[in-house]
């Protein structure tokens, strides 16, 4: 199957890792910092108590049969913060900022966020991939935070990462096989080429990882009786610009956006789940799970 290097050769971008950080960080240790850089990732770090991450399972628990009566699978739970007010919190909790704002500095910006769900049985894996390969963007400061709802181990498809992958920068990648069963469309392939082998990142529930959006990292099937339900949430700076719209669905979580390039939406009123087959709402989803 054909290799490719880049999934958008017509737009202007910097296929490099950019190294984080700011002086004098204010949750984060310099050690956290450097490792980060070293590594391409940072975990476990504790942020919600056990009675605030019980809550926010409750919350998913009643919030999953009303995205699967909509027509959504338990992947495609896409940018609700614009409609939920309980992702919209979630997403700019000032603890999780505080976190990220020591790596991306004054400008915080949420572009993405999204659950994922992976049910036992379901049969799907996420295969190695780098973010960056599906994102059309100028360059390289992105942090995912991944948030785990349910307590997240190797059992139960925990992700795993290769550290160092994201110093070499974009990797060749194929189109998934159909029998991966791949929750997306990427692969790269013979990954143990790339850096140190992989690590699981097992959490319990109210920690969170980090990640740059160039370290290879996946997931395998869940094969366990347990529910595994994270939160991604993808934050940048300001200087990072989007194509092809998909700055249209963030959020200044701090700083400022001088260029007004960034969407700013306001904390929603209430939990409306959108309808899949609403004018929109699909294509939103088809175009972030890329």
């Amino acid at each position: 199957m054909t290799e490719r290097l880049n999934a958008y050769p017509e737009l202007e971008r910097e296929l490099c890792f950019h190294p984080l950080g700011v002086d004098r960080p204010g949750v984060l240790t310099r050690g956290h910092i450097d490792s980060y850089n070293e590594n391409g990732f940072l975990s476990p770090l504790s942020v919600f108590s056990d009675s605030e991450i019980s809550s926010i399972r409750d919350y998913f628990d009643a919030l999953l049969p009303r995205a699967l009566a909509a027509g959504w699978s338990s992947y495609e739970m896409i940018n609700w913060h614009k409609h939920c007010q309980g992702v919209y919190d979630i997403v700019t909790d000032g603890r999780v900022l505080d976190i990220v704002q020591d790596l991306l500095g004054e400008s915080v910006i949420l572009r993405h966020s999204h659950f994922f769900a992976k049910l036992p049985g379901d049969g799907k894996r996420v295969s190695w991939h780098q973010d960056a390969s599906y994102w059309p963007l100028s360059r390289s400061r992105v942090v995912t935070v991944w948030l785990a709802v349910d307590d997240v181990d190797r059992d139960n498809a925990a992700m795993q990462v290769i550290p160092g992958s994201h110093l070499k920068a974009q990797l060749p990648f194929q189109d998934s096989k159909p029998d991966e069963r791949n929750v997306l469309n990427q692969t790269v392939v013979a990954v143990e080429q790339y850096g140190d082998p992989a690590v699981v990142i097992s959490l319990k529930a109210g920690q969170i990882s980090l990640h740059s959006d160039w370290t290879l990292h996946a997931s395998d099937i869940n094969r366990s009786r347990r529910r595994r339900c994270g939160l991604a949430m993808r934050f940048l700076s300001s200087d990072v610009k989007a194509y092809r719209g998909w700055n249209a669905h963030s959020v200044i979580c701090r700083g400022t956006d001088p260029s007004g390039h960034w969407a700013n939406h306001p904390r929603p009123v209430g939990e409306y789940v959108p309808s899949n087959d609403q004018p929109g709402a699909k294509m939103d989803a088809l175009v972030e799970t890329r």
